[in-house]
């Protein structure tokens, strides 16, 4: 697993991590104080990179959670029909990732187009269209 332990109390809006083996991305974070007999809790809202579900955790601000590391890399569309088939432009392996929910995105993938994929937890996802 490509992850790394941080503390659920470091985590900020737009951060990354791992709900229930799902990539997410955190929309809201609140935390509380400490109480008379306990230690400041933290409650993380969080949304899945590939399935858009709302997720969230609550627990003590030091407890460790993992923060998905993120493969950030460049291909070139082969083909598009229900799903897309890419060209990694470093290692030029072929592969296929599922058509994005952006319909503008959809629209602009085309044979021969370079777009940005993230690679997360071993899957993969078109992010943008590259100029």
């Amino acid at each position: 697993m490509s992850s790394r332990p941080v503390e659920l109390g470091s985590l900020k809006p737009g951060s990354l991590v791992v709900i229930d083996d799902e990539p997410c991305k955190v929309v809201s974070i609140d935390k509380s104080k400490p109480g008379k007999h306990g230690a400041a809790k933290a409650r993380v809202v969080a949304v899945g990179i590939f399935d858009g579900v709302k997720r969230s955790i609550v627990g003590p601000v030091d407890t460790t959670v993992d923060m998905p590391i993120i493969n950030k890399r460049t291909a070139q569309v082969i083909s598009v029909s229900d799903t897309v088939q890419l060209m990694d432009l470093e290692t030029y392996e072929v592969f296929e990732a599922l058509l994005p929910e952006d319909e503008e995105l959809k629209n602009k993938l085309d044979s021969g187009v370079n777009v940005e994929y993230w690679e997360v937890l071993g899957r993969r996802k078109i992010m943008r269209v590259r100029q």
